[in-house]
């Protein structure tokens, strides 16, 4: 499914979060671009995400965690208003996987919160890391820090989370806006690209493992 259907179907909705852009003329924008231009093509997901010949693996990593971010926050914002306080008083992805927040600012000990506040915070964190110039240099001139890969796993681990959670206990609600098929395509792509560069662990990707599985087989 091509990409520019998905950002069409879901921007007739909301976003949850503000989307993240890239600045033109970067070589992240380029990359955007590139990888955007694969995933038009009909390419198979799987060979979408390998890293281009000559292309640095930090800025490939950079941009889809920015693109991950975004497109997870429109699925989000899909279905928001169902996710309240009330039906979702745990952040949590069945009987078995309850999600705990701490960012070790306003939560240094991790709490238990309503899986809407959860998802908040998290994308308010994730926001102020992209933003940060430490963290997500804007231009190649400013290097990457050291442990790039490990502050984009913890990113990539948090946003896999939103995914349990909506496919666990929102799924109905993708359904009836006839959206599984673009929510399906997005966790193929992230399955895809977290798995090829080990950026989650098998223990974060165990809660939709068996669905995985069935549809994460080829593209």
């Amino acid at each position: 499914m091509a990409l520019n259907s998905f950002f069409d179907f879901f921007q007739k909705g909301k976003t949850f979060k503000p989307k993240k852009k890239f600045a033109h003329g970067t070589i992240r924008y380029s990359l955007h671009k590139q990888a955007c231009a694969s995933l038009n093509s009909g390419i198979n997901l799987r060979g979408a995400v390998k890293l281009p010949e000559g292309e640095d693996l930090n800025d490939w990593i950079a941009v889809h965690v920015v693109d991950f971010f975004n497109r997870i926050n429109l699925i989000y914002g899909t279905i928001s208003d169902y996710c309240t306080a009330q039906s979702c008083p745990t952040m949590s992805g069945g009987p078995r996987f309850e999600y705990l927040w701490a960012d070790g600012d306003k939560y240094k000990k991790p709490t238990p919160l309503p899986a809407k506040e959860y998802i908040s915070h998290l994308m308010d964190w994730i926001e102020m890391q992209i933003n940060n110039q430490a963290l997500f240099p804007c231009t190649s001139d400013l290097p990457f820090p050291k442990n790039f890969d490990k502050h984009c796993s913890k990113i990539l681990a948090r946003l896999h989370r939103v995914f349990v959670h909506v496919y666990i206990h929102h799924f109905q609600n993708i359904v009836t806006i006839a959206a599984e098929a673009h929510v399906n395509t997005c966790y193929k792509h992230f399955y895809y690209f977290v798995t090829e560069f080990d950026l989650v662990s098998q223990k974060e990707l165990e809660p939709l493992a068996v669905m995985a599985s069935k549809i994460c087989k080829d593209c």
